[in-house]
């Protein structure tokens, strides 16, 4: 099993940043990769980034890029999700998700989920 625990949002201006942070303990795999995603009020899960947990290769939402950067400590387990030039519409509940195999978009692709964080900005 896997446990996934984030942290790090809270409520920032228009054009602010923050940076979220996932914490994973238990069983760790070879082959994994960890991403993030998002919901917003009346909205489908979305994906924002993903990372390999060993290559380093990344994924964004059209989205976000430019504008959030996911990166990793393998010796924390730690995922972080920085995210800058934030937008009334990067609201949501974030979510941290781990899955083994290649990296992917899909939800359905993840195994492991966290509890998430709100991510709310003002404009």
């Amino acid at each position: 099993q896997v446990q996934l625990a984030e942290s790090g949002g809270g409520l920032v201006q228009a054009g602010g940043s923050l940076r979220l942070s996932c914490a994973a303990s238990g069983r760790t795999f070879s082959r994994s990769f960890m991403g993030w995603f998002r919901q917003a009020p009346g909205k489908e899960r979305e994906f924002v980034a993903g990372i390999s947990r060993y290559s380093g290769t990344t994924s964004y939402a059209d989205s976000v890029k430019g504008r959030f950067t996911i990166s990793k400590d393998n010796a924390k387990n730690t995922v972080y999700l920085h995210m800058n030039s934030l937008k009334p519409e990067d609201t949501a509940i974030y979510y941290c998700a781990a899955g083994v195999g290649g990296l992917s978009p899909d939800s359905s692709s993840y195994g492991y989920w966290g509890q998430g964080t709100q991510v709310s900005v003002s404009s």
